[in-house]
């Protein structure tokens, strides 16, 4: 088996990196064999030159009435802010010759994603957003609680490349173990697409679902895809999965034909979508483990007389790595990056600084600028953490169909309907009963109003991302 290699975690240290992220190998001896493990190995994240932060994280915590409440006021303020226009700020400028959605777009989120433009509001002492931006469509929004601070054409569904594999993952990795072995055949490999990106699979060899998951996310490689999918039972099979799991996540931009992101017909996506997918996967140990892999080493072939080696990879999320001429982004985490002829250039990342994880999702940056999406990344989170609690939020990242059945109990409200709203309807409902109904009117609205209450509650004590997302390191 193949360990992470880790030189890099000081590195990220000294560049202020806050090191969250667990080592996603098992130990080196004992319980780990390779094909199979005698118990379930446990994780432990040891920081270089500091105590070892075994400790949970340090969320900040709040009575369960008040969050109630909050929860409700949140959700008032956003229906308000659906109603307002535009922001001036930011406006296109006069004859920009940029492409732009030639229909309507989804209003899942709040009636402003659906608009075409780039849509803000900038409160006292908000930075404005940053200059030069080029990215057909982008949004900046907070991970925990959803809120959209900002977004540009954010439903416009375009083609999403490799960063299509965070549903791939976000579908498949709960399926299969780590310590599963695989002989790759050559059938598994035919379907890979010309010109894809590879990790270097070869036919006829043994590999760990470890091992392939790390090619998946640091390589991007369309072969180990296809190895898992066909694991998984199928290419066609996981991609009906993935169809089944993005409308799941209310991600209905999102029309899957190849689990690896490869250009295909039809095979679309959005910045909102893509964001759901980050933070659906980054709930996931192994995914957000994966995803914060900088190196690793990946097995090779086997020489003739000798043993079969492993070869140093290398993940492509440059604001990760630091590498290629793109400085490090400090509290950067992941998530994926992508390139086809059709899509350009797209990524989506998640970043923790001073108690706040932001996700930002960029597509295809028209800029001649040498890596222009993840400068236009970078420039969108550093704007995203000065702006936070300073911008009314124009959005919000919807939670999964099954949350939200499971708190109104029973009751699905439209995608991008707010509880406040949907206990306006209930109200009205009750309103119009006949007059002899009173004491059922009354009950009616109460219940209404218990319902919103409760699916407040619910979906502000469900933390997004789970609560070991973040371990913070102790101020010097």
């Amino acid at each position: 088996m193949n360990q992470l290699h880790t030189p890099n975690t000081s590195r990220n240290q000294d560049t202020g990196r806050l090191s969250f992220m667990e080592s996603v190998s098992p130990p080196r001896f004992g319980a780990f064999a390779r094909g199979g493990l005698s118990r379930r190995y446990t994780r432990r994240v040891s920081l270089s030159g500091s105590r070892s932060m075994a400790t949970p994280c340090t969320f900040p915590t709040v009575p369960a009435l008040r969050k109630t409440v909050m929860t409700v006021l949140s959700a008032a303020l956003l229906s308000v802010c659906v109603l307002s226009p535009a922001a001036a700020a930011d406006k296109d400028k006069p004859g920009d010759k940029q492409p732009k959605p030639t229909g309507p777009m989804s209003t899942v989120g709040g009636k402003r994603l659906g608009e075409i433009g780039t849509q803000v509001e900038l409160g006292p002492g908000a930075p404005v957003l940053p200059k030069d931006l080029t990215a057909r469509s982008w949004i900046v929004a907070d991970a925990e609680n959803g809120e959209v601070l900002a977004s540009h054409n954010s439903h416009w569904r375009l083609p999403p490349a490799s960063t299509l594999k965070m549903l791939f993952a976000d579908t498949v990795l709960p399926a299969l173990q780590p310590t599963t072995t695989h002989l790759v055949t050559e059938d598994e490999l035919a379907g890979v697409g010309e010109g894809s990106s590879l990790v270097g699979v070869k036919e006829d060899y043994t590999y760990t679902v470890h091992d392939l998951w790390l090619g998946v996310f640091l390589q991007s490689g369309n072969d180990a895809v296809h190895v898992l999918s066909s694991m998984y039972g199928g290419v066609d099979a996981t991609v009906a999965a993935m169809q089944r799991h993005a409308d799941e996540l209310q991600a209905l931009d999102t029309r899957v034909v190849s689990p690896d992101g490869y250009d295909s017909p039809k095979q679309v996506s959005s910045a909102y979508d893509l964001t759901l997918f980050a933070r659906s996967g980054m709930q996931k140990a192994d995914f957000r483990e994966y995803a914060a892999t900088a190196t690793a080493q990946f097995p090779g072939e086997k020489k003739k007389g000798k043993k079969r080696q492993s070869f140093g990879i290398q993940n492509t999320n440059r604001l990760l790595t630091g590498a290629d001429g793109v400085e490090q982004y400090q509290g950067i985490a992941g998530v994926k990056n992508g390139y086809t002829t059709h899509a350009g250039n797209t990524f989506t990342g998640i970043a923790e600084r001073d108690g706040r994880v932001l996700l930002v999702t960029v597509m295809n940056p028209s800029s001649d600028v040498s890596h222009a999406v993840y400068k236009e990344a970078a420039s969108l989170l550093d704007w995203g953490f000065a702006a936070s609690g300073k911008v009314t939020p124009v959005g919000t990242l919807v939670p999964p169909k099954s949350a939200v059945t499971e708190a109104g109990k029973g009751t699905e409200p439209d995608a991008g309907t707010t509880p406040a709203a949907a206990a306006g309807k209930q109200a009205a409902a009750a309103s119009a009963s006949p007059a002899g109904s009173g004491v059922w009117t009354a009950l009616s609205v109460v219940a209404g109003v218990l319902v919103v209450l409760a699916a407040g509650a619910y979906l502000v004590n469900r933390r997004w991302p789970l609560p070991d997302l973040v371990r913070r390191l102790p101020r010097r």
